[in-house]
């Protein structure tokens, strides 16, 4: 199990007893000094050999060069990015330090501006995926592969400007908590998302939230099994129903005295995805353990944003199911009743996602009464095709907030990319002769991502007075066979405005002031300025 921890400065090592690599842009490698860098290579390298490597970098789009027997590397970033990719570099970083990982106790020196620090100390966390089942030895003795306790320590070298040298970070501890517990936050979401459901069923997604819950010193709210059909939770439960393990809501509720509005973070967690009765086929549905890839980060996130001192209230909602195939599965042509009172015919069902969030959606503006609802969800195969692998695809009903969306994706360096918001000719793809509306479209053509997306806003309504947004991550979710712990470094970049850590505050595209959030824009000077009701 890798542990990443942050240090203020490069503290003296050698590679032999702790392997190290040297991550940046060719650019910011030749700002550094060798008397700055000797600390992590001598005795083992020495000034010509570092300046030889660094000068023979030539990435395309990333290098990397050996300095000693593969405990000391220097690794090369892409020299160019587009506007719509992070400046971070974060997906590079990734690859590099999992291609590079010595799997002991290790150092990375990321060299980088103060502006990408945040995501480039998520970045590595990425690369160390925590969940396995691998065994050793040889049948029929083979036994569970022991768990290494590794220490991963993250060390920056800030370059500020187009000239100067590359000096050493001075971490706050305020710094070193938001980085510390968001690297620990992503690998726990990746965890959940990684674990088979044969492990991770409801129930023990259940106990992962009182988990952190009870570090946090919260009493969660579960409402569970049949208790949800009694409380009118119908698409909640309509999904869960035929599961041996039952469908859940989960609360995590945050309700600091400072709070002057409120927040949920809404998460879809449907830990298994068979597609229901409307079954995915053999070669769609591996891989279904990951579809509760937004329940994973929104708690992953609430737990980050909680341990730094979130000044708002906020609720953490999650939405847990398994969608499975039984007597008690709800067939196409039922009807349910959601918990905002809409009734909706059911025409797929394996377009279960936009169901239990509906029902979250309604329950954290009706029980909760917030002023601002997200949710997120790896929702539709359709945001795969639509914006990328890495981008995830999101919707507001407030210009300003989907802007501040795209730029804490690049900040966070979780990439997210605006999709149509036009309930008007996309909304109608619902429409039904018999209920309020159908769960899925009947156009496949017509913009998927952003007709599941109006679903669930169709359950707060059209005209509801706050601020509502939606992230469909289904892509980015997962990188190959493992989960990146999407949306824990998202979440707390765009309301870093509302924690106390002074780094996601400054990282926040929004900042926060007497009630009301304003986002500094680029376009002709002008501020604009939401007033939160």
């Amino acid at each position: 199990m890798a542990k990443v921890l942050f240090n203020g400065g490069l503290a003296t090592s050698d590679p032999v007893t702790a392997p190290v690599m040297v991550v940046g842009q060719v650019k910011h490698l030749n700002r550094i000094n060798w008397d700055t860098i000797k600390a992590k290579l001598e005795p083992r390298v020495n000034k010509e050999l570092w300046t030889a490597a660094v000068a023979s970098l030539s990435p395309s789009p990333t290098d990397s060069v050996s300095l000693y027997m593969n405990l000391a590397t220097v690794a090369a970033l892409p020299a160019k990015v587009s506007r719509h990719n992070t400046q971070s570099r974060a997906h590079s970083i990734t690859k590099i330090v999992k291609s590079l990982t010595a799997g002991s106790n290790e150092t990375v020196v990321v060299v980088c501006t103060t502006q990408d620090m945040y995501a480039s100390g998520c970045a590595v966390a990425r690369a160390y995926s925590l969940y396995s089942r691998k065994t050793v030895g040889e049948p029929p003795n083979a036994q569970p592969r022991p768990v290494r306790e590794v220490q991963v320590k993250v060390e920056f070298l800030v370059v500020d400007g187009e000239v100067g040298s590359a000096r050493p970070a001075s971490l706050s501890p305020s710094d070193k908590q938001a980085l510390e517990t968001s690297c620990e936050a992503i690998q726990l979401a990746a965890r959940l998302v990684d674990a088979p459901c044969n492990e991770m069923n409801t129930t023990a997604f259940v106990e992962e939230a009182v988990k952190v819950a009870s570090s946090l010193g919260i009493v969660p709210t579960i409402i569970r099994g049949e208790e949800l059909r009694e409380r009118g939770f119908g698409g909640l439960y309509g999904v869960g129903k035929a599961s041996v393990h039952p469908p859940a809501l989960v609360v995590l509720s945050h309700k600091p005295v400072t709070s002057t509005k409120a927040i949920a973070w809404v998460g879809k967690g449907i830990v298994y995805d068979t597609g229901g009765l409307s079954i995915k086929g053999k070669t769609a549905m591996p891989g279904m353990k990951r579809d509760c890839g937004g329940a994973a980060g929104v708690l992953g996130a609430f737990s980050v944003a909680v341990r730094n001192g979130f000044t708002d209230t906020l609720h953490c909602v999650l939405c847990l199911a398994e969608n499975s195939v039984g007597p008690l599965a709800t067939r196409p042509d039922d009807i349910h009743t959601m918990y905002s009172g809409k009734t909706v015919e059911i025409n797929n069902t394996d377009a279960e996602g936009r169901l239990v969030l509906s029902d979250g959606v309604a329950y954290a503006a009706k029980d909760l009464g917030c002023d601002i609802v997200l949710d997120m969800a790896t929702l539709t195969g359709a945001q795969g095709i639509a914006t990328g692998r890495y981008h995830a695809s999101h919707m507001a009903n407030d210009q300003t907030w989907e802007t501040a969306l795209s730029q804490a994706g690049r900040v966070s360096g979780d990439l997210s990319f605006p999709a149509v918001f036009c309930p008007e000719l996309q909304f109608p793809e619902f429409t039904s002769a018999v209920a309020d509306m159908k769960n899925s479209v009947a156009d496949r053509n017509n913009a998927q991502p952003s007709c599941a997306g109006l679903f669930i806003f169709a359950n707060l309504g059209f005209d509801f007075p706050g601020v509502w947004m939606h992230v469909d991550m289904a892509a980015p979710a997962n990188s190959g066979e493992r989960a990146t712990g999407y949306g824990v470094s998202l979440l707390n970049t765009l309301f870093g405005s509302a924690s106390k850590a002074e780094m996601l505050q400054t990282a926040s595209p929004v900042t926060q002031e007497n009630g009301m959030v304003e986002r500094s824009s680029q376009e002709g000077g002008l501020s604009k300025k939401i007033k939160l009701k």
